[in-house]
Parts: C-alpha cells; sequence; structure tokens
C-alpha cells in the first residue's frame, strides 16, 4: 500500500472528531454538526474550486457525520469525483464514502461504473484493489451486470498480482451471493480450479471460498477440485509449523485454509480415484494423530486452532460414512472432549457425537461413553450442554441399553430446566415405545412420565398411549389396573385423568372383579375428580360414564343422577349440555341391546407411524432429527410405532361416507419407518397382497360418540404439513419426464399401488384409493443411500389445461431427507372434469451438494374415478344401442403383449374401475363390463366389450360413453394392458 504523505493528516478532521468528543450534551453534538454540515455544504457551493485534499477532508468528515446516525444528503458527488484521482489516499476515501453512503439504486452508479472500469483497466494493483472492494461492498445488480464478465478475467489473467487475485476472488463470490446468474463461469471454471494449486497462500484461500459456493450449484463442473484440494490438503497437514512461516498460527499451518478445504470436500461423496481417497485417508488419519501430540503452546489460540481443524475432520468423516476405522478413532477422539474443562468443546464434542451415533460402524464406540455421557446430563452447569448431552443419549440408545436410558432420563426430568422438558418428554416417550420389551414397561414409563411433568406431557403422547393400549389385548389389564391406581395420588394431573378416563372407559371391566376397584369405586374415584378438571377432560370424563352403564349396569342409577343434575343440563358450556341431555336420554330410551351395539369397545386403531417423532422434528427442525426414523440397528425387531406391517383385522373398514379431502379429522396412515436394508425400503408397504388398505375414515359405528376415542395421531408428515395446498411451479420450469415415465404410468392404470420409480439413489412408491371424483394417494420417497438428501422438494405440475379438470392438493414434506429413512406427502385429488394427461411429479434435491432432479407422470388417470355399475343383460343391451353414434364409440383391435389368461384379463378389467356383468354376451369367452366416470361437473357413462381370440392371439376392445374424447381415452389405456 502507498505510503501516506505527511499532507495526509486532515487536522481539520481531527479537530472536529475532538470537539464532538468534548460536546456535554446531544444538544451540543448537533449544534457542532450543523454548523459543521452548513460550512462543508457552502464550501462545495461556492465558485472556488475545491483541490483533493480539500474534497477529501471534507467527504471525510460527511462519512464520521453518517457514522454518528446523521442522515447525509449531500457530497455523493464530491465523492465520485475523488475517484478521478490519482493520489491512493483520495480515492481510498471516494471509495469508502461510495461504499458506505452510496444506494445501490443511485443515479450515480453508472458514473461510479465508469470510474471502477478506469481503475480496473490501469493495471495498477492498489487502485485494482479498491474497485474491487467497491464493487463487493455495494454488490448491486447493475454493478454485478457490468463487472460480473470482467472479474473472472482478472482472476486468472497470469499478470495479476496475488493481492488482486485475492480481491476478485472475493468479490466474484459476493456477487454470485447477490445474482447467481450473472456470473457465468463456463471458460473459467478449469482455470478457477487450477487457483487450488496457486503458490500464494491467500490466493488458495480466498479461491477455495469461490469453489466451495460455486459447487454447490454446478458440483459436475468443479469436481476435479477434489484431487487438487486433497493434494492441498495433504501437503498443510504434513507440513511443519516452519515450513508456512506467514500462514502459520500459533504453530498450526494454515488453520483457515485446512477447515475451509475440509468444507470443500464435504460438497462431495468420497473420492472415486483410490490413490486420491489413499491419500485423503491418510491425511485425515495425519489430522487425528497430530490431535493426540502435546501441545505446543499453552495459548489458547493454538489448541483453537488445532480444534478447529480436528472437528472440521471429524465433520468430513461422519459425511463420508465409509471409513470404519475413521469412524472409531473419531469417537474415541471426541470421547476425550467429553471432560474436558472447556465448556464449548464439550458442547462440541456431544454434538458431534449425536452425528456418530446414527453411523452403523461408530453406534457401538459412542455407547461405550454411555456413563460420561449420564454423569454429563446429571453435573454439567450450561443447560444447552444438558441438552446435548440429552440428545447423544437418545441417539445413542438401543435395546441393550434403553432401560437405562429411560430410566435416567426420568430422574433428570425430576429436575431438568423448563425449556427443555417438553423435549425431553418427547423423548422419553419415543424411546419407551421404540425398545419396549414388554408394553406394561412402556405404559410404566408413559405413566411415569404424566406424574412427573403433567404440564410437558403434550396431546400427541397420551393419545400414543392410549392407541397402543387399545390395540393390544395383552396389555390391556395391566393399562387398567395401573392407571387406577395412579388416580388414587392425591394430586393427580389432569392428563392423568384423561388417560385414566379413557381407559377404565374400555378396559374398566378387566379389574371389576376385584373388590378394591369394583365399578362403584371406579366410578366414585373418576367423578371426584371431575370437579377440577378442564371442559374438555369434564366431556371425555361424561362420554366415560355412558361407557360405565354399558359395561356395569349397576352403576346405571348413579349415573342418570349425575347426568340429570342440574349443574349438568344447565350448564353454562353447550358441549357438556349437549352431552348429558343425549347421554341421558340414550341411556334411558334405548334398549340394552341397542346400547351394547352404540357403545361397543371401541376397534383397534390403524398402524401408523408415531406422531410424537414429527412433534420432536417440529422442535429440534427438520435436519436435526436424523436418529428419529433409524431402523438400521433394530431392523429385526418389531416395534410398538408400527414397525410391523399391520394385519387387515387392525384396520378399519373404509366407509362410502369417508372423507377423503380431509375435511373431518379423521387422520391418513402414515408409513412404517424405514426397514433396515436402504435397498428394500418399500416392501412391506407396496406390496400387492392381502396388506392393510388406508383407512379413509371411519364407520358411523366408529364415529358415534367419537369424543370418547382421543384424535388418532397424524403421521410426522401429516402434522408438519401446510393445509393450504403447495404453489405448483409451472411446467416450462421443471425438465421433460424421465423416457420410462410412459410405461411407468402404464404400470399403474389397473392397480393403485406398488413402487412408481426407483433408481440408484431413490425409490418412490404408490399407496392410493379412490371413491366417486375424489381420491387420496400417498407417496412414499425413500432415500436409498447413506447420505442426506438436502433441499428435497417433491412438487405436482398441471400441463396445459389440467388446473381446470384436477384438483390436487399437496402436503409439504421435510426439507431433508436422512440416509435410509423415508418421507411421506399426502395427495387430495378431486376430478373437476374429464381429463386426457395426467399430472406431473417433478423431484428435486441436493445429494452429496450435487442437484438431482426427476420428472414423472403422476398415476392420475380418467379411469381412477370410475365408479362400477350393476346391470341386467336387457339394460345393458338398451344402453350399448343409446350409445350408438359414431364419436360415442372407440374401437380397437390389437395383438396381445402379454400371455392371454382368463383370469389376468378379468383382475385387469377389475382394476380398471369396472363392473363385470356376467351372462350378458353370448360368447361365455367375452368380457362385457359398465360403470361411469364421475367428475365434479359431470357424469360420463361408460360400456365396454372385450372380445378375446386365443387362437390369434388377438384382442377386440369396443368402447362406448357418453363423451367421444373420453371414449378415445379410456380405449387407449385399456388396450395398453393386454
Amino acid at each position: 500500500m502507498p505510503a501516506v504523505s505527511k499532507g495526509d493528516g486532515m487536522r481539520g478532521l481531527a479537530v472536529f472528531i475532538s470537539d464532538i468528543r468534548n460536546c456535554k450534551s446531544k444538544e451540543a453534538e448537533i449544534k457542532r454538526i450543523n454548523k459543521e454540515l452548513a460550512n462543508i455544504r457552502s464550501k462545495f457551493k461556492g465558485d472556488k474550486a475545491l483541490d483533493g485534499y480539500s474534497k477529501k477532508k471534507y467527504v471525510c468528515k460527511l462519512l464520521f457525520i453518517f457514522l454518528l446516525g446523521h442522515d447525509i444528503d449531500f457530497g455523493h458527488m464530491e465523492a465520485v469525483n475523488l475517484l478521478s484521482s490519482n493520489k491512493y489516499t483520495e480515492k481510498q476515501i471516494g471509495y469508502l464514502f461510495i461504499s458506505v453512503l452510496v444506494n445501490s439504486n443511485s443515479e450515480l452508479i453508472r458514473l461510479i461504473n465508469n470510474a471502477i472500469k478506469n481503475d480496473l483497466a490501469s493495471r495498477n494493483p492498489t487502485f485494482m484493489c479498491l474497485a474491487l472492494h467497491c464493487i463487493a461492498n455495494v454488490g448491486s445488480r447493475e454493478m454485478g451486470e457490468a463487472f460480473a464478465a470482467d472479474i473472472p478475467r482478472i482472476l486468472v489473467a497470469g499478470d495479476s498480482m496475488d493481492s488482486v487475485k485475492q480481491s476478485a476472488a472475493l468479490c466474484l463470490l459476493r456477487l454470485y451471493k447477490a445474482s447467481p446468474d450473472l456470473v457465468p463461469m463456463g471458460e473459467w471454471t478449469a482455470r478457477v480450479v487450477h487457483l487450488l494449486n496457486d503458490q500464494h497462500m491467500g490466493v488458495v484461500t480466498a479461491a477455495v471460498s469461490l469453489i466451495t459456493c460455486l459447487c454447490k450449484k454446478n458440483p459436475d463442473d468443479f469436481k476435479t477440485c477434489i484431487s487438487l484440494a486433497v493434494s492441498r490438503l495433504s501437503r498443510i497437514v504434513s507440513s511443519a509449523s516452519t515450513d508456512l512461516q506467514d500462514y502459520t498460527y500459533y504453530f498450526v499451518p494454515a488453520p483457515w485454509l485446512s477447515v475451509k478445504l475440509l468444507r470443500l470436500l464435504q460438497c462431495y461423496p468420497p473420492p472415486e480415484d483410490a490413490a486420491v481417497k489413499g491419500r485423503l485417508v491418510e491425511s485425515l488419519e495425519t489430522v487425528l494423530n497430530k490431535a493426540q501430540e502435546p501441545p505446543k503452546s499453552k495459548k489458547v489460540q493454538h489448541s483453537n486452532a488445532k480444534n478447529a481443524i480436528l472437528f472440521e475432520t471429524i465433520s468430513l468423516i461422519i459425511h463420508y460414512d465409509s471409513e470404519p476405522n475413521l469412524l472409531v478413532r473419531a469417537c474415541n477422539q471426541l470421547g476425550q472432549f467429553l471432560q474436558h474443562r472447556e465448556t464449548n468443546l464439550r458442547y462440541l464434542a456431544l454434538e458431534s457425537m449425536c452425528t456418530l451415533a446414527s453411523s452403523e460402524f461408530s453406534h457401538e464406540a459412542v455407547k461405550t461413553h454411555i456413563d460420561t455421557v449420564i454423569n454429563a446430563l446429571k453435573t454439567e452447569r450450561d443447560v444447552s450442554v444438558r441438552q446435548r448431552a440429552a440428545d447423544l443419549l437418545y441417539a445413542m440408545c438401543d435395546r441393550s441399553n434403553a432401560k437405562q436410558i429411560v430410566s435416567e432420563m426420568l430422574r433428570y426430568l425430576e429436575t431438568a430446566d423448563y425449556a427443555i422438558r417438553e423435549e425431553i418428554v418427547l423423548k422419553v416417550a419415543i424411546l419407551a415405545e421404540k425398545y419396549a420389551v414388554d408394553y406394561s414397561w412402556y405404559v410404566d414409563t408413559i405413566l411415569n412420565l404424566i406424574r412427573i411433568a403433567g404440564d410437558y406431557v403434550s396431546e400427541e403422547v397420551w393419545y400414543r398411549v392410549l392407541q397402543i393400549v387399545t390395540n393390544r389385548d395383552d396389555v390391556q389389564g395391566y393399562a387398567a389396573k395401573t392407571v387406577f391406581e395412579a388416580l388414587q395420588a392425591p394430586a393427580c394431573h389432569e392428563n392423568m385423568v384423561k388417560v385414566g378416563g379413557y381407559i377404565l372407559g374400555e378396559f374398566g371391566n378387566l379389574i371389576a372383579g376385584d373388590p378394591r376397584s369394583s365399578p362403584p369405586v371406579q366410578f366414585s374415584l373418576l367423578h371426584s375428580k371431575f370437579h377440577l378438571c378442564s371442559v374438555a377432560t369434564r366431556a371425555l370424563l361424561l362420554s366415560t360414564y355412558i361407557k360405565f352403564i354399558n359395561l356395569f349396569p349397576e352403576t346405571k342409577a348413579t349415573i342418570q343422577g349425575v347426568l340429570r343434575a342440574g349443574s349438568q343440563l344447565r350448564n353454562a358450556d353447550v358441549e357438556l349440555q349437549q352431552r348429558a341431555v343425549e347421554y341421558l336420554t340414550l341411556s334411558s330410551v334405548a334398549s340394552t341391546d341397542v346400547l351394547a351395539t352404540v357403545l361397543e369397545e371401541m376397534p383397534p386403531f390403524p398402524e401408523r407411524e408415531s406422531s410424537i417423532l414429527a412433534k420432536l422434528k417440529r422442535k429440534k427442525g427438520p435436519g436435526a432429527a436424523s436418529a428419529l426414523d433409524d431402523g438400521r440397528r433394530d431392523a429385526s425387531s418389531s416395534d410398538i410405532n408400527g414397525a410391523v406391517e399391520p394385519t387387515p383385522s387392525t384396520v378399519s373398514t373404509p366407509s362410502p361416507s369417508a372423507d377423503l379431502l380431509g375435511l373431518r379429522a379423521a387422520p391418513p396412515p402414515a408409513a412404517a419407518p424405514a426397514p433396515a436394508s436402504a435397498g428394500n425400503l418399500l416392501v412391506d408397504v407396496f406390496s400387492d397382497g392381502p396388506a392393510a388398505q388406508p383407512s379413509l375414515g371411519p364407520t358411523p359405528e366408529e364415529a358415534f360418540l367419537s369424543e370418547l376415542e382421543p384424535p388418532a395421531p397424524e403421521s410426522p408428515m401429516a402434522l408438519l404439513a401446510d393445509p393450504a395446498p403447495a404453489a405448483d411451479p409451472g411446467p416450462e420450469d421443471i425438465g421433460p419426464p424421465v423416457p420410462e415415465a410412459d410405461e411407468l404410468l402404464n404400470k399403474f392404470v389397473c392397480k393403485n399401488n406398488g413402487v412408481l420409480f426407483e433408481n440408484q439413489l431413490l425409490q418412490i412408491g404408490v399407496k392410493s384409493e379412490f371413491r366417486q371424483n375424489l381420491g387420496r394417494m400417498y407417496l412414499f420417497y425413500g432415500n436409498k443411500t447413506s447420505v442426506q438428501f438436502q433441499n428435497f422438494l417433491p412438487t405436482v405440475v398441471h400441463p396445459g389445461d389440467l388446473q381446470t379438470q384436477l384438483a390436487v392438493q399437496t402436503k409439504r414434506v421435510a426439507a431433508q431427507v436422512d440416509g435410509g429413512a423415508q418421507v411421506q406427502q399426502v395427495l387430495n385429488i378431486e376430478c373437476l372434469r374429464d381429463f386426457l394427461t395426467p399430472p406431473l411429479l417433478s423431484v428435486r434435491f441436493r445429494y452429496g451438494g450435487a442437484p438431482q432432479s426427476l420428472t414423472l407422470k403422476l398415476p392420475v388417470t380418467i379411469n381412477k374415478f370410475f365408479q362400477p355399475t350393476e346391470m341386467a343383460a336387457q339394460d345393458f343391451f338398451q344402453r350399448w344401442k343409446q350409445l350408438s353414434l359414431p364419436l360415442q364409440e372407440a374401437q380397437k383391435i390389437f395383438k396381445a403383449n402379454h400371455p392371454m389368461d382368463a383370469e389376468v384379463t378379468k383382475a385387469k378389467l377389475l382394476g380398471f374401475g369396472s363392473a363385470l356383468l356376467d351372462n350378458v354376451d353370448p360368447n361365455p369367452e367375452n368380457f362385457v363390463g359398465a360403470g361411469i366416470i364421475q367428475t365434479k361437473a359431470l357424469q360420463v357413462g361408460c360400456l365396454l366389450r372385450l372380445e378375446p381370440n386365443a387362437q390369434a392371439q388377438m384382442y377386440r376392445l369396443t368402447l362406448r360413453t357418453s363423451k367421444e374424447s373420453v371414449s378415445r381415452h379410456l380405449c387407449e389405456l385399456l388396450a395398453q394392458q393386454f
């Protein structure tokens, strides 16, 4: 930098600053500033031209006044004039003023751009650096458009000085972050990557920052940086502290550059080249080895620099998740920090070990530190460290240590900070459910949770225990006995009353044989809590009382007396009053048989993924709960939370009045958690065998007295979903469908469940059900890799006029999909008019830093809204003649593409949606069907006839509908199935 000449001291500025500091009051300061502003304004407007020094001095004063918090509305042109000066100090003050005060939309930008262009072309390194700094500081789009093409040229020019290259790289990074589309790398890519080999460490450091940002959008273009980054990292970590003297920080060679290189490598999967991978592993081992060496300095800066590189190295090892030896060594290294005297290091160690615990290679190594982590949970003074310790206990939990960890967390919960109690409750509930060796232990754990921290037990937790108790016959008696004993405590939390009311109302008869828990005793115990409860709990207890009348007729008179009491029949709350009146009338009017039918035991809940997971994910953030769905360690176990595909007996029967668009509270069933094998993520969910189908709503019997049944918790994705329809991108915003899209779509014309798409990264499965003009579809996205998907965004796109023909309401999914995990997306579909083209499903995400995208055709075709219609032969032929216009008939003769099997053909026609009519066609070999296409606008009647010719291996398909386009489209769809 040029030396400052003697006359650049700006004594007037120093005097002004001194006067401001000596002001005794705010008023005095404002008076002095206004006096100075008037003086500067008069100087700028005077006839006498100011020299460069005076301009610089006055502009500098204006800058100081602005930094004091006062508005400056003049002096900008004088600052621009300073840019044309050949003196460094004057040009520097001009650029400084512009960087701080000039708005990016200012009218002076063009003048400033001209001055910057002159400085960039001057080849004076000092002036070039000032200009580049100004571009980066202002960072406006107009400035980016003016210089985005010039800066890469300066960056890679052979005659550019190192300081200019550094400034150019950081300036380009700033412009790219502000306007990515303005930085066309293209021809410069290879030369920018080659800067990693530059001799000047400052240039390399700036280049790594730039490449790290650029490769996140275009990873393939910068893939060559991996080998160069590994080579540079290897040279740094193997060098002595004296080798890089200018870039050695407290005996640690180039710590900032090392950290940046390690972060750059985390944008890519492990190197494919064996030599590069070997060199990288060797470098990582060297870092781990150096961490074990005695410190070369006792200063905190030395340990900070070493630890920064170590933790970034461990992050890279975790990211790769492919080197068991390194993962175990990283775990052992972190274990040493768990008892370090520095609180920050203990925090970082616990946080990193949480991630290590989810790896199959290092999980066992993490478990060896369980005693230390439990001790940290008990003794740490910092609440954030205690919270990380609880997270680590949760992450390292499996069947071998579940009881120990749950008991320790329960013990800690009694004295835990209020800020983290709800999170601890959720984790205990999830672990107790996931690793329960017997259901009695699970019930005890949840009731203990309610007893210890009832205020923090959310609805999801006690809903879930009721769901599990209802579904498991072997635990119902124990649950009734346990909750009865818990209700006898003098102080009983309201959540305990809710659980007790529901369980005793359903299963109180299982303990009624004991005189100590006879029906009158049960009723008296529950009713003693009635006056202390909220309206919602009282409503549930009233439902329990009417259930008691069915279970225990001897309590009928007592309960009717309670219901008849004025406090109930004339209750100020409408809900309680209505229940009391209805239940009293029901118990008085209905016969015993009717009462038994109406008030029978609740049917089992459909098995679903625990909604407590969703609650925890919402508290922790989408990317912080990677272990929540990790089924890798207990793949063979049958978890309570529904890891096993439910049997048909546990699923409610759909009713014709089911609410397909989710207007009532009946939630969709969630997918089971991902099994162990990433390649077999969706096998159970999408089997076409007798597996349970989604329940679309309760039967009328189940819906009656639904207040007694706690709302079934939704799946995590449903709970996280935004009820409003997601905004779809236009067809022009997505790529074309994959080449096999039509073939994949044809597979689903006659079936609703199956795997829609699968490659080495992703598996997409579909489960759907349609009724009349409504449908609900569940899309299951399975991550088949061990690397987390980032920015995961599936969207449904309506090409052409489809938006007016088909309404698709989507629910959002989490933006991160952990390795080996699966997420579910719910689509609610309504057919408005007949349509010919299916909607498109666009899936975008980042894998290992690389953007991935694919477009599929969503398996929603017009025949999905087919309602089968039975009719006699006479009616069929009469209708067939009515649809005799040429445009109403579509016929196709085609060769069979599959073996001609009558049973298979029959199954396909039924799957297509039509009803098969027997004894209608004179030829028994032919197939005749009928149905109605249901849309919101109209109904389209449809008749079909399929004539197979086994000898010629040919088919003739004839369709007649009341609408020409529907006839042709259905004929094409069905013909492709044979």
